[in-house]
């Protein structure tokens, strides 16, 4: 077993930061070039975010196809070829010509972009003792952060200096490059044991999942989270292209630097949970994520910068609370339960926008703003019902 501090464990969880990297840069590189999608198409914003969320979709879809296909024939082989699939696709996504082909393709790139978040962590399962997995685990997180920062960074600051299709090209360069490192960095499999593909094994586990009510009411927090969280941000770059910010993609780009303010959230919810129930997180992140939606009615341009910060620290905050929330109230096949939470994460992000359009149709970003409001609302509510089902809990405890 691989363990930490060793030359073989800073290879290993180099090549999966560096995978985690790719995959997040892919994801999320659309999102700053959403107005120049809808100008060079001539399409509405709710259309333009469909190159985004279509791609959240397949990736969320897919997560459930990856994990048992793993435990069958293998890990790193299923990720490098997956990595091939994002980068032949990333490389077509600059040759198009139409929105119908870009779609199509970002819809196909999601299904390859499942394959790595799916299986890296059973990966370090099996490779890595335990002390080791826990401080490699925290590592490849951090290559999600990185990823989606990045993406969003090369997509504003290449969008605007060499257009759309370049930014594509560039992205395939840099899938390539990540795809090699991972390629020679990442050692053999030695310790994975192939187990039988038994679908109806796995669809009775997630039944039994969805039918655990707390499970349950904690996937609805953590989708409906993101389904306002993530589309925020993509209704935001129309607002700030537009008078009177006139901001350009690079700027745009820049603005999704505020996502750091969550990784200082997704810290804190860990010394937090040593000290509260975990709901209580929940509902404070999503209390603290409302108010921060409110600042972003101030008007100026340091207010909507404020407001998405104080929105990312409380999104992560109740993102992270709720993720593990899962993990420790799931008594059986606890990976089924985790890739379970995922897809309903992604399937919000992929859902949000057509929720929020009419509101933004409406009245614009305040409209954006009522419509975050009304969901948040029921996700506070969903939060408040698993406090009290700990505290229900714990009366038949003592009574017992």
């Amino acid at each position: 077993m691989i363990e930490v501090g060793s030359s073989v464990f800073w290879r290993g969880t180099l090549a999966l930061v560096i995978g985690s990297f790719m995959i997040f840069a892919n994801v999320y590189v659309t999102q700053p070039l959403l107005p120049m999608i809808a100008n060079e198409f001539s399409i509405s914003p709710l259309q333009a975010s469909g190159s985004f969320t279509i791609t959240t979709l397949t990736l969320g879809i897919s997560l459930l196809f990856y994990g048992p296909i793993s435990d069958a024939l293998g890990r790193k082989g299923i990720m490098v070829m997956t990595m091939v699939g994002i980068t032949l696709t990333t490389f077509c996504l600059s040759l198009v010509q139409s929105y119908e082909s870009l779609l199509a393709l970002r819809a196909l790139q999601g299904f390859f972009l499942a394959g790595l978040p799916a299986i890296a962590v059973a990966y370090l399962g099996d490779e890595y003792t335990p002390e080791a997995l826990m401080v490699a685990v925290g590592l490849y997180i951090s290559g999600n952060t990185l990823g989606g920062i990045g993406g969003r960074l090369i997509g504003g600051f290449v969008g605007e200096w060499l257009g759309r299709s370049a930014t594509f090209g560039v992205m395939s360069v840099i899938s390539l490059i990540c795809l090699l490192a991972f390629f020679f960095l990442l050692p053999k499999s030695q310790h994975f044991e192939a187990k039988p593909l038994r679908v109806g094994h796995i669809l009775m586990n997630m039944k039994s999942h969805l039918q655990n009510r707390r499970l349950l009411t904690s996937y609805l927090i953590g989708g409906f989270s993101f389904f306002i969280f993530i589309n925020q941000y993509s209704y935001v770059t129309f607002v700030l292209e537009a008078e009177p910010y006139n901001l350009t993609a690079k700027y745009v780009g820049l603005l999704f630097l505020t996502y750091l303010s969550g990784t200082l959230g997704s810290a804190i919810s860990g010394k937090l949970a040593k000290r509260w129930n975990q709901p209580n997180i929940m509902v404070l992140g999503t209390c603290i994520f409302m108010f921060g939606s409110l600042v972003t009615l101030g008007g100026s341009l340091l207010a909507i910068i404020t407001g998405l910060l104080i929105n990312s620290f409380g999104f992560f905050l109740c993102h992270s609370t709720a993720s593990g929330f899962v993990s420790r109230n799931a008594k059986h096949a606890k990976a089924s339960a985790s890739s379970l939470y995922l897809v309903f994460y992604y399937l919000g992000a992929s859902l949000g926008g057509f929720y929020l359009d009419p509101f933004w149709q409406a009245d614009g970003w305040r409209g954006v703003i009522m419509g975050s409001w009304l969901v948040l609302g029921v996700v506070v509510l969903a939060g408040i019902s698993l406090i009290k089902g700990n505290r229900r809990a714990s009366e038949v405890n003592l009574a017992g």
